[in-house]
């Protein structure tokens, strides 16, 4: 069923086109990220319904990015609510002066929805057939799911709660999941994609599907994530000495020196 990839193109378009309205009249991009964990549980419940796939490895795919997605969406709207605009979002705001709406259409809300078409192809190409059966793999798959998941909600809850100490302020979180990887969260999420991807290649998917854990990774670990957070970091007291105990991503014990 081909037409449900164009489908899928069509509604996140017009899905990130309602944020960028409204991120650009209260003037705050910041929403962009709540609408992140949101589009993909979209997708996935708009592509298992209009295909009629409501069984095997597509409801466990389905189920499993609502589980996730509306996580991440009741996580980062407590975190944003009143707060004013990320500082990437605002230090872009400054940078692109009068160009500021037009790259931030394309830049910030646009990009994204691409990014989020193609980290969602294991649902969407799932979808694209007919109900697929839960095989080892998707087992395999479910567990590295499993995983991930708790890495990146206990990594999030675990620095939520370190932040609620007013005496915590300007400090480096090291503690729990945080003492064997600066970023248990991204990891947490990319692993995750990775199970989705298992998941889909035993319902019989292409190897296109690993797109999606390869970008996500890729973005998280390289882009977007790690190296951005890590920038803003660098001149803590004490971060030095974390990063070098400490692995940026992939979970070990820290180093001893």
């Amino acid at each position: 069923m081909e037409q449900i990839i164009y489908e899928s193109i069509l509604l996140l378009f017009v899905y990130y086109l309602i944020f960028f309205i409204v991120g650009t009249l209260i003037k705050n991009n910041s929403i962009v990220d709540i609408g992140w964990g949101i589009g993909f549980v979209i997708v996935a419940w708009y592509t298992t319904v209009r295909t009629g796939n409501f069984g095997g490895a597509n409801l466990l795919v389905t189920l499993l990015i609502s589980i996730w997605g509306l996580r991440l969406f009741y996580h980062i709207i407590r975190r944003n609510l009143g707060k004013p605009e990320d500082f990437r979002y605002a230090k872009w705001r400054k940078e692109w002066g009068k160009w500021h709406i037009p790259r931030a259409f394309l830049q910030v809300y646009i990009l994204q929805g691409f990014f989020l078409y193609l980290i969602a192809l294991p649902i969407i190409l799932l979808n694209r057939g007919e109900v697929a059966s839960i095989s080892m793999l998707g087992i395999i798959g479910l567990v590295v799911w499993i995983i991930g998941f708790f890495f990146e909600s206990v990594g999030d809850h675990q620095l939520k709660k370190y932040k609620e100490n007013p005496e915590n302020k300007g400090k480096i979180m090291r503690y729990g999941l945080w003492k064997y990887t600066r970023h248990p969260n991204y990891f947490g999420e990319a692993t995750m994609w990775w199970g989705l991807a298992l998941i889909a290649l035993g319902g019989g998917v292409s190897l296109m599907v690993l797109i999606s854990p390869l970008l996500i990774t890729y973005l998280v670990r390289f882009v977007s994530g790690v190296p951005m957070l890590e920038k803003s970091f660098k001149d803590r007291p004490g971060f030095k000495e974390y990063q070098e105990a400490t692995n940026a991503f992939i979970p070990w014990f820290p180093k001893k020196k």
